[in-house]
């Protein structure tokens, strides 16, 4: 794609490589490689399978609350624009376009992935705090 057209897009801050998306995204390749390692890291320590997990699961935590916080500023920006409404009614497309379209902007206002990645982040949460209650308070 042309890099003026990225520049000038109103999502330019959230889709180009930023440092901010390259540490959250390493945070998420952390976690997951941390929660496959617990059941290795367990048998040859317990300590080390301990500290893959709370890695794990923190990093999933900060990984999908940062996911939920970009996907709902994007369903905030279609819903808050009427570009479904606007994007249906426009003449200057070809029909198939604006479906193809139209479906993408919907699976990106889906609540479904939304509730995906909050009910992770809050079951995460729980989680971190049940464990950190069983392993350092009980």
């Amino acid at each position: 794609m042309n890099k003026n057209k990225c520049i000038n897009c109103i999502e330019y801050k959230r889709c180009k490589e930023s440092a901010g998306s390259l540490i959250f995204f390493i945070i998420g390749l952390i976690a997951i490689i941390a929660v496959r390692a617990v059941t290795i890291l367990e048998y040859v320590k317990p300590v080390y399978g301990k500290v893959a997990w709370y890695v794990g699961i923190l990093g999933f935590f900060i990984y999908f609350g940062y996911k939920y916080k970009i996907d709902h500023s994007r369903y905030r920006l279609i819903k808050n624009s009427n570009l479904m409404d606007k994007l249906l009614q426009s003449d200057k497309m070809e029909k198939e376009d604006r479906e193809i379209i139209g479906s993408v902007l919907c699976a990106l206002s889906s609540s479904k992935d939304r509730i995906n990645y909050l009910m992770i982040f809050i079951s995460s949460a729980i989680v971190l705090i049940i464990a950190f209650y069983l392993d350092f308070l009980k």
